[in-house]
């Protein structure tokens, strides 16, 4: 089946200037948005003085922390080069260098490395207090050095990272710098849809700091993360309180409430496995997104050095059989269609990086208001807070593991890049456990880049038994099978998977029907779709007509569809609304009444 695509239409057309944030007067003169084809109505917000000032990690928080995004200094040099001696541009953190909100919007090539420059004072009148210094994401080899001092290196564009500066901190202004060096598509990393020539379906490139880096005094001996893991059946949550160091005399304490009423508490030791008992748990899910509030306490022989504040959704997912003895997804004991949307996470303005933390929220309301329950995350991990916004707003989540280059195989292969890749799909494991909406982890997609799938499958199920997994979403090799599912993609109309005894049947992609509105271009004579251009044919009807035959398929035993996609992104004109969110191209009430015949 060949893809549609539809032509502008005419009366629709919106007047927008070439970018509205180059007629906003900013307090910093230092900085301006660099004119772009399309921006969101976000992007007027953005200025030095409020660039993400949201708390990053909504899952562990503490009361200080001191939020570095801003203005920095930044340079450009040969790969191989020194640090510079010299810093004469700025550049507004976090947004990426190829980005307009960054004010430089300049591609990073691979024999380029990218510096930034920035000096901060903390307070020093804790006695031992230590500081730690957090990066959420850095595409995609950082190296660190404070005052003069090395801090270290992290490579993966996609994982948190912190140091523990306090050993090279100094009373008064404290002088860091970043090197950035990042291949992206010229390279065997893991680099999700970007890359330095966009086209179809590859998009600009992300590099440099893209989430929030931010600074955070702690006690010597810390809570350094948490691991939560809801057990429904027993009415527990399996809890770990993980710490920066071990030593005798330490006790944890988590206490867990709703409206401010305590509904379980546990007392034991860090570093091992605690069973928080939840009287009559309330069940986390889309319809009712219930989130149980969770404190956390360190203690040295009684007295509480560390507290965090967090939370945590009761639920469980998994394969099982219907009335019908179909097998199907249940959440909860129950059958729910998984009707979703392949959202890449690419902003006009920002690439990889939304504006506002409004518009990362928009993004899963208008999904939601448009009557789905799911979102793909495609090839990409977004900030913390945007699983937050999923967990509290009740969204489903499949999250893939970002995709290294489609070709490569085993003959072209390195021992070295798949150790990377391993290690950081290990850390996307680790850092995204704790949501509730991620109910599905896809390892690969399509056959990019596999190797080794049994091994990693079962990698996979051991590490996080409390999900779903999709090993090889859409694999043409060997269609159908794929972890706890058969799965197939399709362009462009949908079509029913293989049954296969114990797998749900799910429809990992179809749709690409691509729908032009003119005034809401990214480049006006760079337009790409699933197919050939067939003028006059009417999106909306298409649209409906596509659900009729998922909604036919699920008689048959379909337990989730994935259409593509829920905005356009850059030359690939496939949304359910415009790149720059400004549209719906169906009436959003039309779609959501489509959509309810499939969920309610």
């Amino acid at each position: 089946m060949k893809s549609i695509i539809i032509l502008s239409r005419s009366g629709l057309c919106l007047v927008f200037s070439l970018f509205l944030l180059c007629n906003v007067s900013f307090g910093q003169s230092a900085w301006r948005p660099v004119p772009a084809a399309l921006a969101t109505r976000w992007a007027a917000n953005v200025s030095p003085d409020n660039a993400l000032p949201e708390y990053p990690r909504p899952q562990m928080q503490r009361s200080q922390w001191q939020n570095l995004n801003g203005l920095w200094d930044y340079a450009i040099t040969p790969k191989d080069s020194l640090q510079p001696k010299s810093y004469v541009e700025k550049i507004l953190v976090p947004y990426p260098v190829e980005s307009s909100l960054s004010g430089v919007k300049k591609a990073l090539l691979p024999d380029q490395r990218l510096w930034y420059r920035r000096s901060f004072s903390v307070p020093m009148t804790v006695k031992d207090q230590h500081w730690l210094l957090h990066f959420d994401a850095v595409d995609w080899e950082a190296t660190v050095w404070l005052n003069g001092h090395q801090l270290g290196s992290h490579k993966g564009g996609y994982s948190a990272f912190s140091f523990d500066i306090t050993p090279f901190l100094k009373k008064g202004e404290n002088e860091l710098v970043v090197g950035v060096w990042d291949p992206t598509d010229k390279s065997k990393i893991a680099y999700g849809k970007q890359s330095l020539t966009p086209h179809s379906t590859w998009y600009t490139a992300t590099s440099g700091i893209w989430q929030t880096a931010w600074l955070e005094p702690v006690s010597p001996v810390s809570i350094a993360s948490l691991v939560l893991t809801p057990n429904l059946d027993e009415k527990t949550l399996q809890l770990s309180v993980l710490t920066n160091a071990t030593a005798k005399g330490y006790s944890v304490e988590a206490i867990a409430t709703t409206h401010g009423e305590p509904v379980g508490v546990i007392k034991g030791a860090p570093e091992t496995g605690l069973s928080l008992r939840i009287s009559n748990p309330h069940p986390w899910s889309p319809n009712d997104p219930f989130l149980y509030d969770l404190t956390v306490r360190l203690l040295y022989k009684g007295k509480v050095i560390d507290s965090v504040r967090s939370y945590f959704g009761m639920r469980k997912i998994e394969v099982k059989k219907d009335e019908q003895g179909m097998d199907r997804i249940f959440l909860n004991d129950r059958y729910v269609f998984n009707l979703g949307t392949l959202d890449q996470g690419f902003w006009p303005e920002g690439c990889y990086t939304a504006p506002t933390d409004s518009a990362l929220f928009y993004d899963i309301v208008a999904e939601k208001q448009m009557g789905f329950n799911t979102i793909r995350k495609h090839l990409k991990v977004e900030p913390a807070r945007w699983y937050y916004h999923c967990d509290r707003l009740g969204m489903l989540v499949w999250q893939d593991v970002p995709a290294r280059y489609p070709r490569i195989d085993s003959s072209t292969d390195t021992k070295e890049a798949r150790t990377q890749f391993e290690w950081e799909m290990q850390e996307e494991f680790r850092q995204l456990h704790n949501s509730p909406a991620i109910i599905m982890w896809i390892l690969f997609n399509e056959d990019w880049a596999i190797y080794d799938k049994d091994r990693l499958e079962n990698w996979a199920r051991k590490t996080d038994p409390s999900r779903l997994l999709n090993s090889n979403t859409g694999s043409k090799k060997n269609p159908g099978l794929s972890g706890d599912l058969s799965v197939v993609h399709h362009y462009c109309y949908p079509i029913m998977p293989p049954r296969i005894v114990g797998k749900a049947s799910i429809l990992g992609e179809f749709g690409g029907i691509t729908d032009v509105i003119d005034g809401h271009d990214w480049i006006p004579s760079k337009q790409w779709g699933h197919g050939e251009v067939m003028p006059g044919v009417d999106f909306p009807w298409i649209y409906e007509d596509m659900m009729r035959r998922v909604k036919a398929y699920e008689g048959q035993g379909l337990s989730g569809s994935i259409f593509t996609q829920p905005y356009d992104v850059e030359q690939e004109k496939c949304g359910l609304m415009t790149y720059d969110r400004a549209l719906f191209k169906i009436p959003v009430d039309t779609i959501r009444a489509i959509n309810e015949t499939i969920v309610k």
